[in-house]
C-alpha cells in the first residue's frame, strides 16, 4: 500500500474513532500510535498472521491486536460504506467478468472444481 493512502486512511479514522489516537498512559508514558495499530490490522487482514503472531514484529499483545482489529474493521465501515462497500449493480458485475476474460484462463471465473487432481 502507497504510504500517502495509508496515511489518509489513518487520518480519516482518527477524525472519527479515538482509538487511533497515540495517548499517554496512566503512568504518562506513550501507548501505542495510530501507526502500529493499523500496521498490525493490516498484518492480519493482507497476510492472514495470527493475532498472537505480531507481538514480535510489531511490539503489540494479542488482546489488543484483536481490539485494533475490531475498531478497525467497523470504523472503515461506517467512514467507507456509502462510498465503496455497495452491492455490485449489473454494470458492475459485466465490467469484472470482462476484465477477468481477458486474463490468463478466460471461462474459468468459478472454482477449479471441474479438474480432478490425482
Amino acid at each position: 500500500m502507497r504510504r500517502s493512502l495509508f496515511l489518509s486512511i489513518l487520518h480519516d479514522i482518527q477524525q472519527v474513532n479515538e482509538y487511533c489516537i497515540q495517548t499517554h498512559d496512566a503512568t504518562s508514558a506513550l501507548g501505542l500510535s495510530g501507526v502500529q495499530k493499523m500496521t498490525v490490522v493490516l498484518q492480519i487482514l493482507q497476510y492472514g498472521v495470527p493475532a498472537n503472531a505480531v507481538d514480535e514484529y510489531i511490539r503489540i499483545g494479542e488482546t489488543i491486536a484483536i481490539a485494533a482489529l475490531n475498531f478497525f474493521t467497523k470504523t472503515i465501515v461506517a467512514i467507507y460504506e456509502g462510498i465503496y462497500l455497495r452491492s455490485p449493480n449489473e454494470s458492475n458485475v459485466f465490467r469484472l467478468l470482462q476484465v477477468e476474460e481477458q486474463r490468463v484462463f478466460p471461462g474459468m471465473l468459478g472454482s477449479l472444481d471441474c479438474m480432478h487432481w490425482h
